[in-house]
């Protein structure tokens, strides 16, 4: 009789993880053999949905609500995963809103919930995870390849996605010695109510075809390049930014 334990699965939270790709992020991880956390900050069903999914296909998951924004929630969120889970490996920064508009017409209250989220949200996640992540654990954080294109109407939204660039390069270094790696993913268009929202069909049409593989990407390929970055096979990829676009930029 073999009595030889099998070794506890990696443990992965993925922020803002209920819908579109981060829900993607999250399945992925988990059919890849990590422990998942699903964090949300107010779709506690769609996050629910997201566990179930995830235990049906033979995973482990749970649910965890917490504002990226408040760097109390963060903690409170580390806390819990160590809690559930023995110790965090994978930290996966997706949760992000995007308010578009040129900038001189760009609201204070839209400028600040994003750098509420996408910048401070992501800082605060970075920090705690610098903190406490195990050895040999992996760090992605989610930018976007606007930053590359420079579309007009995203100049607020692309700029607490450069800062988030900048963070993950010096974080890389600051790192050294315990074979931590610290990468972005910078998507293109991709097909999640995030994207579409508010966009005419044309439009979509449009950016569809700005790369040459004429379609929009998926939550599932940008999962696909995430699953790549939190694996052993990443390991030597560290304080880059892959732009996970079809070739637009």
């Amino acid at each position: 009789m073999d009595n030889t334990s099998k070794p506890p699965r990696p443990v992965a939270l993925v922020t803002g993880s209920s819908r579109g790709i981060g829900a993607a992020i999250a399945q992925r991880l988990a059919a890849d053999g990590h422990a998942v956390v699903v964090n949300y900050a107010g779709r506690r069903d769609d996050a629910e949905r997201v566990v179930e999914r995830i235990a049906d296909a033979g995973g482990d998951a749970i649910a965890l609500q917490a504002d990226v924004a408040d760097p109390g929630a963060v903690r409170r969120l580390f806390d819990a995963t160590e809690a559930r889970f023995g110790g965090i490996d994978v930290l996966v920064n997706n949760a992000g809103v995007m308010r578009l508009a040129p900038i001189a017409d760009t609201d204070d209250d839209s400028f600040d919930r994003m750098v509420a989220i996408n910048l401070k949200g992501s800082f605060n996640a970075l920090r705690e995870a610098m903190k406490r992540l195990r050895d040999g654990g992996r760090i992605v954080n989610l930018s976007t390849s606007v930053i590359g294109v420079k579309l007009e109407t995203y100049g607020a939204y692309a700029a607490t996605k450069a800062a988030v660039e900048t963070l993950t390069a010096i974080a890389s270094k600051e790192l050294r010695g315990r074979s931590i790696t610290v990468n972005a993913v910078a998507p293109g268009p991709t097909g999640t109510d995030l994207f579409l929202d508010g966009k005419s069909p044309e439009l979509i049409e449009r950016m569809a075809k700005m790369n040459p593989l004429e379609r929009l990407g998926t939550p599932d390929d940008i999962a696909s390049v995430v699953s790549f970055l939190a694996s052993a096979q990443g390991s030597w990829i560290n304080g880059q930014v892959v732009r996970a676009n079809g070739g637009m930029v």
